[in-house]
């Protein structure tokens, strides 16, 4: 399954287990009505596959496989472990998730069982090897997903099988008690264990376990998780070569870097509204390079709204979702899918939008599942024929980063908030950019940001080094790489070997909020807030000076030549309308210093998102996001690709919600 095998896929999740069959024919029918092209199916059905414990049967799934081959509609199966039946929950209560406060989850919802837990992960295992020997060879199943977002609802599980493993976790990473001892600094309160075995997981205490303890908690959840999923794909990969991802998000707690690893695809969901357009596309940016040449999946979006028992939220606006997919596939997706197909009778998600209703009618989802399909049969052939281009621009978002301002959120700071923020004014820019996980292949970059990210590991440490060197630029915070792995403080420098490297000396890390901390940059000044560090110069250069507060006269923003490159000092984060004005500049000024030529000349809220063609030229999919239509400059000798018509050089006007395809000339 590649966009190279000839198709772009626009697809829904579909729970034909709960239906008649007179049902299933009358959704089979508007599938094909509406352009659906794959369907996403199995992933909540394990009471229907095995409703008492051994007792299983596939034989509907399979027989809704072939119908949907037979009708020219391919399949997505899913495993149903994220919704164990009764007689799991009911008769090994042991196997309950127990959250960080000792509760221990009911049957009633999802994620309720410890999926560490290795009687789970047995029966687990059972009946995906039931789900892959029966339908993996199957004619019309193109692919497979794992669970169902894993850790959307539950963060790391508490229980007593959890507690053995999270002990013999530490144990293998460490080697000895005392090593832990040492790399916690469990001296502080008198924290020291004496074996392995004593240390609890860290839950209810009168006041705060320590940050190393906490991180590290995390952390070994989201290797379990993740251990969990690598488990599953190898039974899978025992009957079937179809391809296999999970649905993941950036807001669970999962490490998606890892998770995806030894996945084959990537996939992932979002329910962000039209006005928060920022959130919807760092996921297209970022989950485009967790499989780099793969085509991602979204794999699941509200055709209309998001709802549950307790919330429903605003309808996109008319024309909104067309956008919304437009931009995808020309981000790189291969597929742009709904939840769900038809709306639920029961449940706790009864009010959430659909493309048919309960009783069977098109909801209004329905108008922007037509324009999709639209979109997709237009674009299609021009986005086969051509690549998303390589950024030159790399923002890096880590969900180890994530984890650790978990732990330490400093004035409250929100990990994926502060980065959907800094993005979205590179987004806002024009700046083409990826968003890459830690692990990125930075060959080919000139620009490489790394904000919120407090410890940098001597892998990616070694790998912007030699980034710089080669003749990159580096913006290196705020708040990066004042921790240690283990999450305490650095005790050589504030900020280890970064300051050497930087030609700084952190003079001083404290929190700016309410300091009435000013700086000036770039001939701005703004008010500097959350946390900061501010440097005496060891070699760089001073760009930004703090003119008030607690420690005027100190750089909060220097540079400093290494190699052919240079490294850039960002300790303390502008804020209010001029921060803003004050970080745009400095990007600006930074994206022009290292060359960064794949930018456009856009109004705010109008994306463009460029690709190449085999020949080498370009093609800009542009795609008004904001709904207030925008314009675009446009070279000389470009022409419409939809239509081949020449485009006089200048201002070319997008449309409210509207997309665009130009070629641009060819350079030699």
């Amino acid at each position: 399954m590649n966009a190279k095998s000839g198709k772009l896929y626009h697809g829904t999740a579909w729970y034909p287990e709960l239906w008649d069959d007179s049902v299933i024919l009358h959704d089979i029918a508007m599938m094909k009505e509406a352009g659906i092209n794959v369907v996403r199916i199995g992933e909540f059905a394990w009471s229907t596959m095995e409703p008492t414990e051994g007792d299983i049967n596939i034989d509907l799934f399979a027989d809704i496989i072939l119908r949907l081959h037979a009708e020219g509609i391919d399949t997505i199966m899913c495993t149903p472990t994220a919704t164990p039946p009764i007689w799991l929950t009911h008769q090994h209560p042991e196997r309950l998730h127990v959250d960080d406060r000792g509760t221990i989850m009911g049957h009633g919802s999802r994620q309720h069982i410890c999926t560490n837990n290795a009687v789970f992960r047995a029966k687990a295992a059972r009946i995906t090897e039931a789900i892959a020997s029966r339908l993996g060879r199957l004619p019309g199943l193109i692919g497979w997903q794992l669970d169902n977002e894993f850790k959307a609802h539950v963060a790391a599980c508490h229980c007593e099988s959890c507690l053995l493993l999270w002990q013999r976790w530490l144990e293998d990473r460490y080697g000895t008690i005392e090593a832990l001892n040492e790399a916690w600094g469990a001296a502080i309160w008198s924290q020291q264990y004496e074996r392995f075995d004593q240390i609890p997981h860290p839950g209810p205490t009168p006041f705060l376990h320590s940050s190393s303890m906490q991180t590290a908690h995390r952390r070994f959840s989201m290797a379990s998780i993740a251990q969990f999923a690598d488990e599953q794909a190898a039974i899978i990969r025992r009957f079937s070569e179809a391809p296999i991802t999970h649905n993941s998000s950036i807001a669970f707690h999962v490490d998606n870097e890892r998770l995806f690893e030894h996945l084959d695809f990537a996939s992932f969901d979002t329910y962000a509204s039209a006005e928060n357009y920022a959130a919807y596309l760092i996921n297209c940016d970022l989950f485009r390079n967790y499989k780099p040449g793969r085509g991602y999946w979204l794999m699941e979006t509200s055709p209309s709204y998001s709802g549950s028992l307790q919330s429903a939220a605003v309808p996109h606006p008319q024309g909104y979702v067309a956008a919304e997919s437009a931009a995808a596939y020309a981000l790189g997706a291969e597929a742009f899918c709904y939840w769900h197909w038809r709306q639920h009778r029961s449940g706790c998600e009864q009010p959430h939008g659909s493309v048919l209703s309960a009783w069977g009618k098109p909801t209004i989802g329905w108008a922007n599942v037509l324009e999709v399909e639209s979109a997709r049969r237009t674009l299609e052939p021009l986005l086969l024929a051509s690549e998303p281009a390589k950024a030159e621009a790399a923002l890096v978002y880590s969900d180890r980063a994530k984890a650790f301002m978990a732990t330490e959120p400093l004035k409250a700071m929100n990990y994926r908030g502060l980065m959907t923020s800094y993005y979205a004014r590179l987004l806002a820019m024009g700046i083409h950019r990826d968003v890459v996980p830690e692990g990125v292949e930075l060959q080919g970059r000139k620009l490489l940001l790394t904000p919120f990210l407090p410890y940098v590991s001597e892998e990616f440490m070694r790998s912007a080094i030699a980034f710089v060197e080669e003749g990159g630029t580096w913006i290196v915070g705020p708040v990066t790489g004042g921790r240690t792995e283990e999450h305490t403080i650095p005790t050589d420098a504030a900020l280890g070997k970064l300051e050497e490297l930087a030609g700084v000396e952190a003079r001083f890390s404290y929190p700016l909020d309410g300091s009435g901390a000013v700086g000036e940059a770039f001939g701005i000044r703004a008010p500097l807030g959350m946390w900061g560090t501010v440097f005496e110069l060891q070699g760089a250069a001073s760009v930004g000076t703090m003119i008030d507060g607690l420690t005027p006269g100190y750089s909060f923003l220097t540079e400093h030549r290494v190699g052919d490159g240079l490294l850039v000092m960002l300790g303390a984060m502008p804020i209010g309308e001029e921060g803003d004005a004050m970080l745009r500049a400095m990007l600006d000024h930074y994206a022009s210093y290292a060359d960064v030529t794949l930018r456009v000349d856009a109004t705010s809220g109008t994306l463009v998102a460029p690709r190449v063609e085999a020949d080498g030229r370009q093609l800009w999919v542009i795609v008004n996001m904001d709904g207030r239509g925008g314009t675009v400059i446009v070279p000389d000798g470009t022409v419409d690709a939809l239509t081949d018509e020449p485009i006089e050089a200048g201002s070319l006007a997008v449309e409210r919600y509207a997309y665009r395809v130009v070629r641009l000339p060819l350079v030699v």
